[in-house]
């Protein structure tokens, strides 16, 4: 398509509901189109199944229906692109997230505000996307591990060590630590490691995200995630073993997202040179303004431009 064509369909698009997007012509032709380019194969087949999984969370969240039709169609297109499935489950490897995101000024000075759908990436996802990169041949299941098991862990030679006994019975409840063996495309190991000190770290930070003004106590509350503390006064352990999952890639090479997809991680990186999944839409199209530092969440991403409205997550604590 032209400059002219492009924009036209751009627009086209933007102008649909949410819940039209996805069943669209071209956005079908295009998902298969994109799908097929990569992955060589089975682009119809996969349209139908993700246009299904994603119609259903889209009918069953009020707050991705309000979003825009754009924002629809690079989430959609991004799943094509990086072959994986909203199939739902306990380790699923992606789900929609609404976010606001403000675009500009109203006449009176304040903010204004667009509802956008996210593709967002889970741990899962993300050990899914970096063994497709060759950045890893395998991961196990995260262990929790219980005050009285075996455990130790540490750097011997250049080398990480875990050494791990799970005593049975359990002497105790009480979660210590959790991790990850990670085995690299050249046989050696890496190891992900998470202690009580780390979760509470996590949960000081996810209470100032989701603060909220008390005008009883005429004092600003912090209200972390509730799985911090939702296991019986402790963190929840599937909670836990997707912290451990997600925060296990830090010190590796960032891998490539779409427009329309955050890592949980808070993974960025460019959009990837020379080949244009989505037809030239994300051209000639109004982009946001950047706004003032967010005062109620640590810094985030500012690379697209954006800022995002941290009331529109609720208690979401994706960012940690």
């Amino acid at each position: 398509m032209n400059n002219s064509e492009t924009l036209s369909q751009a627009q086209a698009i933007q102008s649909l509901k949410s819940t039209e997007v996805i069943r669209n012509d071209y956005v079908r032709g295009q998902f298969i189109s994109v799908y097929n380019a990569i992955w060589k194969e089975g682009g119809e087949g996969a349209y139908e199944r993700e246009a299904m999984y994603f119609n259903n969370q889209l009918r069953d969240n009020e707050r991705l229906r309000a979003c825009t039709g754009m924002s629809v169609f690079f989430a959609f297109i991004d799943l094509a692109v990086r072959g994986l499935t909203l199939e739902p489950g306990s380790q699923a490897l992606c789900y929609l997230l609404p976010r606001n995101y403000c675009v500009g000024k109203n006449a009176q000075g304040g903010n204004v505000y667009e509802a956008r759908c996210n593709l967002t990436i889970s741990g899962y996802g993300e050990l899914v996307l970096r063994a497709k990169a060759g950045q890893i041949l395998h991961a196990d299941n995260p262990v929790i591990v219980y005050d009285g098991d075996e455990f130790s862990f540490g750097e011997k030679d250049g080398r990480k060590y875990v050494n791990y006994c799970c005593r049975i019975p359990r002497q105790s409840n009480r979660i210590i630590a959790c991790f990850l063996k990670i085995t690299r495309p050249d046989g050696t190991v890496d190891y992900s490691v998470m202690t009580e000190a780390d979760w509470k770290r996590l949960s000081d930070f996810s209470g100032k995200a989701n603060r909220y003004w008390d005008n009883t106590e005429k004092r600003y509350v912090e209200n972390p995630n509730q799985l911090y503390t939702s296991g019986d006064g402790q963190i929840d352990t599937g909670f836990l073993k997707a912290k451990c999952v997600k925060h296990a890639f830090k010190t590796y090479p960032k891998i490539a997202i779409g427009k329309g997809t955050q890592l949980e991680s808070d993974v960025a990186d460019e959009p990837q040179p020379g080949f244009d999944p989505y037809g030239g839409m994300a051209t000639g199209m109004p982009q946001p303004r950047p706004e003032e530092e967010n005062t109620f969440a640590p810094a985030a991403d500012m690379s697209a431009g954006v800022t995002v409205d941290p009331q529109a997550n609720g208690n979401n604590d994706d960012a940690f």
